[in-house]
């Protein structure tokens, strides 16, 4: 399973690790995923998800229902 949130697309990008002497070497800065449960009630069922941090403060913000609508016409969610 790849490390993308599925909500808004994010994902992991490239940049340098720069040492003590200034030597820069090439690493990753992975998205901050977690696993979460919410439910939608006009389903009434659960829904697992594996979002980012800021796509769970935006459900917070916004509600799931509308979220998830917005993701599904970006084409983030194949659900």
């Amino acid at each position: 399973m790849s490390r993308v949130c599925e909500i808004t697309g994010k994902k992991a990008i490239v940049g340098n690790k720069v040492s003590h002497s200034n030597a820069k070497t090439k690493r990753k800065f992975n998205v901050n995923l977690q696993v979460k449960k919410f439910f939608l009630p006009e389903e009434n069922k659960w829904i697992t998800l594996r979002l980012s941090t800021s796509a769970i403060r935006t459900i917070t913000k916004n509600g799931i229902t509308a979220v998830m609508k917005e993701a599904k016409e970006q084409g983030f969610l194949k659900k």
